[in-house]
């Protein structure tokens, strides 16, 4: 393929939108698994959830799917919390949240995806907006809405989301529980009433990805599968516990991919996103923006 300054600009304005969802899509990962140590394998499950919560209402009300996530996040939030109490009393209090913990999400996302399939079928199903079809053009760069709007929600959250947990107690409580939840019992913090609600916000998280998922593409029930590798790789890249490292690992594999997909072939980006987070781990194990 010839290589022109439009098709870098258009392939790198394509990888930035593309970053933007894919942080949204890891920043409840980056929450569960880097500041809670709770390995929930299961969020893309959820995140797919969020995508046909989405697509019910745009089709039976036409209600906007962001819109939905807004209106529906207190309903993810309050899932979040059953399903971190059934963990915590099931297997954190007894000292069992590494292989059983594990069994016990993997569980979730196939009973997750069962019942998605019993309930929609396996075809794929896509929502209409109003701006899923147009396309905003500067000089010979596009600008999708379809990439554009998710972006937009995307980083709002994302930056949100940094700033609630790096300036609120709350947030800092949120950190200081993996590392040492007897010094915050001292401080009167209860360590398992902030991982529960922590846990809940990284669920929630969840419901707003998915309803940007299916502005970007259609779904179907076992596409959350696509996504688990990928979830973990921007985490791990950008460095455990940090939201800034997950909004820079996403913008890095958002790139890559973009610029693979675009002069290589699609097939190829997978590799290309976990041969970048190979090299990071052997040079940097705690990642970019790790503690």
């Amino acid at each position: 393929m010839e290589l022109t300054a439009d098709l870098l600009i258009n392939a790198l304005i394509s990888g930035i939108l593309l970053a933007g969802f894919y942080a949204a899509v890891s920043v409840g990962i980056g929450i569960a698994f880097g500041m809670l140590d709770v390995v929930n394998i299961a969020h893309p499950a959820f995140i797919v959830l969020g995508s046909y919560v989405a697509y019910f209402a745009n089709q039976t009300l036409g209600a906007d799917p962001i819109v939905t996530a807004f209106v529906l996040s207190p309903a993810f939030f309050l899932l979040g919390v059953i399903i971190y109490r059934i963990y915590y009393y099931a297997f954190e209090r007894r000292g069992q949240e590494s292989l059983r913990s594990l069994a016990f999400f993997f569980g979730i996302l196939f009973i997750t995806e069962v019942a998605l399939i019993l309930a929609f079928g396996v075809d794929y199903r896509l929502v209409n907006t109003l701006y899923s079809s147009t396309t905003w053009r500067v000089g010979f760069v596009d600008f999708p809405l379809r990439l554009v709007v998710p972006f937009a929600g995307s980083l709002a959250l994302t930056l949100g989301l940094h700033f609630y947990l790096s300036r609120t107690f709350f947030g800092r409580s949120v950190l200081a529980v993996a590392q040492d939840p007897q010094a915050l019992q001292l401080m009167g913090v209860n360590p398992r009433r902030v991982k529960e609600l922590a846990f809940a916000l990284s669920i929630a998280t969840a419901g707003f990805a998915g309803a940007f998922l299916i502005v970007i593409q259609p779904v179907q029930p076992s596409l959350g599968r696509v996504y688990i590798g990928l979830v973990f790789a921007i985490t791990v890249l950008g460095g455990l516990g940090s939201i800034a490292g997950t909004m820079v690992g996403a913008a890095i594999l958002g790139i890559a991919e973009s610029f693979t997909a675009t002069f290589f072939g699609p097939s190829w980006s997978p590799a290309v996103s976990f041969g970048l987070l190979l090299a990071a781990l052997a040079f940097r194990p705690t990642g970019l923006l790790g503690r």
